[in-house]
């Protein structure tokens, strides 16, 4: 039943794919963000998003949270979109060039030249794809942390155009992933990794007042390495318009705990999240 299922998904998608090619980016993105609006709530995702908002936001009416999810909706709905013009944001042609505004590029040319890897820390936000896509854009020797999707027919579509136009290492979460992030580090390979998804390999540690399976790979690499942690931040503007943000390395002491160095990693992430947050996905099960 569930090849079923994800098999009628994958031609649904593909169709609307299809679709957006014809009519563009901009008005594929209004359609998506409007069918993702409809159908979204009535998901079962759509009451982990509101007990997710709970936990942020304790005091917040039904009316305030159930205006970020319609919103978050609607970006989830554009993210959709943009994924068929992918290629047009790696290429930058002449109506993309200008959508991505970078600000402290400098920072990032700088850890080019040193040619000394670090892990890049973020949370799926709008468009969180063009995050990585901008590092290897930059000259940064990446890898990627994925986690690839449940439906076996449309992960092989979604694997392709990462490799192929956002981050050509991809290296799949889990306890495997883990020793060839290890590997590639030691290459002298980059990471760009999310730490807002729950692990179950991961640590319990606070986030918005509560404890959450935490990833604990990039307080592991400061303790082993002593890497710099660059948290990198992506904000939606107008339309299909993004800034991409890079903050300045962080330096821990390598006497610091893993729980210490996680935490504070989660602090970041919730401020990132405060932002704007209609612009991150409150879908996974974060707390569970």
């Amino acid at each position: 039943m569930n090849n079923l299922k994800y098999f009628l998904q994958f031609l649904i998608i593909i169709l609307l794919f299809i679709a957006f090619k014809f009519i563009g980016l901009k008005y594929s993105s209004i359609l998506s963000g409007k069918i993702f609006s409809y159908f979204g709530p009535l998901f079962r995702s759509n009451k982990i998003s509101k007990s997710n908002l709970a936990k942020a936001y304790p005091n917040f009416n039904d009316d305030q949270k159930n205006q970020i999810i319609q919103k978050m909706w609607f970006n989830y709905g554009k993210i959709f979109a943009e994924y068929s013009f992918i290629k047009n944001f790696r290429k930058s042609n002449k109506n993309f060039s200008q959508k991505i505004i970078i600000k402290n590029q400098d920072k990032l040319d700088k850890i080019k030249t040193n040619s000394e890897p670090v892990i890049f820390v973020s949370g799926h936000f709008n468009n969180f794809e063009l995050m990585a896509m901008h590092l290897e854009k930059s000259g940064i020797d990446l890898a990627a942390i994925y986690r690839p999707l449940n439906n076996k027919f449309l992960n092989p579509l979604m694997e392709y155009l990462r490799r192929k136009y956002i981050c050509k290492k991809q290296i799949k979460k889990g306890i495997p992933g883990t020793k060839e992030i290890l590997k590639n580090f030691k290459d002298g390979t980059s990471i760009a990794l999310m730490i807002d998804q729950r692990v179950s390999e991961g640590i319990l540690c606070d986030f918005f007042g509560e404890k959450a399976f935490t990833t604990s790979i990039p307080a592991q690499f400061v303790k082993k390495f002593n890497t710099k942690i660059v948290p990198i931040y992506i904000e939606r503007l107008i339309d299909d318009n993004f800034e991409i943000n890079i903050n300045d390395p962080l330096i821990f002491s390598s006497n610091e705990s893993l729980e210490s160095i996680t935490l504070k990693l989660n602090r970041i992430l919730e401020d990132m999240i405060l932002r704007n947050p209609d612009q991150w996905i409150w879908t996974h099960n974060r707390w569970k």
